[in-house]
C-alpha cells in the first residue's frame, strides 16, 4: 500500500468542496464561453485588433478593481451567500445583454467605434466579473475544508477544473459564434448561473469558526489592515509585485494571441484546437494531486514562469499553427503548478479570517497591470507592427526569411515579451526575497 497522502471526495467536508468544485466547473464554462465567444465576434464582426485589445483591457481592469472588495465580501459574510449572490448578479446581467442583443441592430455590431457596441460588451463582462468572487471564495474554502497536508492537492483539483473549463469553453465558444451569433453563448450562460444557484441550495457548508475577526475591518474593504498582513509575510509582497510585472507583460497574450491563431485558421478550428491546447492544463492538475507542488512551493512558481516565456519566444518563429500547438502544449502543463503554488503559499502564511482580502488583494495587484498591456499592445499591434511586418521597413529587413504580413507582425510581439520575461524571472530567482520567502514557507506553521 501507497502511503501517498490521498484527498477523498465522497465524504465529509472534502464532499462539500467537491460540490463547490463542481459548480464553480459550471460557471466557469459558462462565464469563460462568453469571454472568448464576445472576443471572437468582435474581432470577426469589427475586424478590429483594437477591439479585441480594449475588450481585454475591460474585463482586466473591472478584474483588478472588484478584487479586494469581493475579498472583503468573502471575509466579511458566509461563504455560500457570497457565491449564491454571485450567480444571481452573472443572471441579472446576462440577461440584460440578451436583451440588448435582440434588440439593437446588426448594423451596430460592425463598427468598432460603435457606443452601444461597448454597452453590450461592457454589460457581458459585468456578468463574467460577478463571477470571479468564486475564485476568490473557493480557496479559502480549500483551507477551512481540506486538512493542510492534502490542501496542494486540493489546488491541483481546481486547476484542474480550469482547465476543463477553458477546455470546453474553447470547444463550444467558436462553434456558438460561428453559427449563432452571440445568442446561444448568453443563453448558455444564463441557464447555467440559474441551475448553478438552484444546485448549491441544497448544498450546506459548515464555518464553526468565526468568519471575521471583531478588530480586522470587518466593516470594510480594511486594505491597510490586508497590507499589514501581506508585508508581515517575509517575500510575499515581492512574490505579488513578481506576479503583477508577469501579468504587465502577459497582457501582450489577451490582446493579440485570439487575432494571431484567427490569422492562422477559421475561428472553428481556433476553437478547436484550444481545446487540445487546455487538455494539457487538465492532465497537469491531475497530476498535482498526485504529486503535490514540491516542498518549496516558490521555487515552482519561477520555474513554471522561465517554461511559459521561453514558449513565447519559440512558437511564433514561424507561421505555423503546427509550431504553435506543439510549443504551447508543454506549457499548458505546467500552468496549474504555477497557480496551485501561489494558493498552497497564501493558504499556509495567512491568517485564515484574511484569505478572503489577500487572494482578492493579490487579483487586484496582479491583475491591475495587464490591463495597460493590453491597451498599449492592441493599438502598437494594429497601427504599428502590423504595417511594419506588411509593407514596411520590416518586411523588407527581415521578412525574407521571418515572413511578412500581419501575423507576422503579431509575432515580433510575443517574442519581445518572451525575451524581458525570461530575463526578469532569472532576476527572481536570484533575489533576495525569494530566499526570505522560501524560508518562511518552510517555518511557518500552517493555517488549520
Amino acid at each position: 500500500m501507497s502511503d501517498r497522502p490521498r484527498l477523498e471526495l465522497r465524504a465529509g467536508p472534502q464532499r462539500v468542496f467537491a460540490h463547490v468544485l463542481a459548480s464553480s466547473l459550471a460557471v466557469s464554462v459558462a462565464n469563460f464561453t462568453v469571454w472568448f465567444a464576445v472576443t471572437f465576434w468582435v474581432y470577426l464582426e469589427t475586424r478590429s485588433v483594437f477591439a479585441t485589445g480594449v475588450i481585454a483591457g475591460v474585463f482586466l481592469v473591472a478584474t483588478a478593481g472588484t478584487g479586494t472588495w469581493f475579498g472583503s465580501l468573502v471575509d466579511r459574510h458566509r461563504k455560500h451567500a457570497v457565491i449564491q449572490a454571485s450567480a444571481i448578479a452573472s443572471l441579472v446581467f446576462y440577461a440584460m445583454a440578451l436583451a440588448l442583443y435582440l434588440l439593437l441592430p446588426e448594423a451596430v455590431w460592425r463598427d468598432a467605434a460603435s457606443p452601444l457596441l461597448w454597452v453590450f460588451v461592457v454589460v457581458l463582462m459585468l456578468g463574467v466579473i460577478a463571477g470571479n468572487i468564486r475564485g476568490i471564495a473557493l480557496p479559502t474554502l480549500v483551507t477551512l475544508l481540506v486538512p493542510e497536508h492534502l490542501r496542494d492537492r486540493a489546488n491541483g483539483l481546481v486547476g484542474t477544473t480550469t482547465g476543463v473549463s477553458f477546455l470546453v469553453t474553447s470547444v463550444i465558444s467558436g462553434l456558438l459564434v460561428a453559427f449563432d451569433g452571440m445568442r446561444s453563448t448568453i443563453l448558455l450562460a444564463m441557464v447555467v448561473s440559474a441551475a448553478s444557484f438552484v444546485h448549491l441550495a441544497g448544498v450546506r457548508i459548515e464555518e464553526h469558526r468565526v468568519v471575521s475577526t471583531g478588530d480586522d475591518g470587518t466593516r470594510g474593504v480594511d486594505l491597510r489592515g490586508t497590507l499589514r498582513v501581506v508585508s508581515g509575510v517575509p517575500g510575499l509582497l515581492a512574490l505579488i509585485a513578481f506576479s503583477c510585472f508577469n501579468n504587465f507583460i502577459g497582457g501582450a497574450f489577451m490582446a493579440v494571441m485570439d487575432p494571431y491563431g484567427l490569422e492562422l485558421v477559421s475561428v472553428q478550428t481556433w476553437g478547436l484546437l484550444w481545446g487540445v491546447l487546455i487538455a494539457g492544463v487538465i492532465v497537469g492538475g491531475l497530476l498535482i494531486t498526485r504529486t503535490g507542488v514540491g516542498a518549496n512551493p516558490v521555487r515552482t512558481l519561477l520555474l513554471v514562469n522561465l517554461v511559459l516565456w521561453t514558449v513565447c519566444i519559440v512558437f511564433p518563429l514561424r507561421s505555423s499553427i503546427v509550431l504553435l500547438v506543439v510549443a504551447v502544449l508543454p506549457l499548458m502543463l505546467v500552468m496549474p503548478y504555477a497557480e496551485a503554488a501561489e494558493q498552497t503559499i497564501l493558504q499556509r502564511v495567512v491568517p485564515y479570517e484574511r484569505q478572503g482580502r489577500v487572494f482578492g488583494f493579490a487579483q487586484s495587484v496582479e491583475q491591475a497591470a495587464s490591463p495597460l498591456t493590453a491597451f498599449l499592445v492592441a493599438p502598437l499591434t494594429q497601427f504599428v507592427m502590423i504595417p511594419f511586418m506588411t509593407d514596411g521597413a520590416g518586411a523588407r529587413w527581415i521578412g525574407p526569411w521571418f515572413g511578412t504580413g500581419p501575423d507576422r507582425g503579431m509575432a515580433l510581439v510575443f517574442i519581445a515579451t518572451g525575451v524581458i520575461g525570461l530575463v526578469v524571472t532569472g532576476l527572481a530567482l536570484l533575489s533576495r526575497p525569494y530566499r526570505r520567502l522560501s524560508r518562511a514557507y518552510a517555518e511557518l506553521e500552517p493555517v488549520t
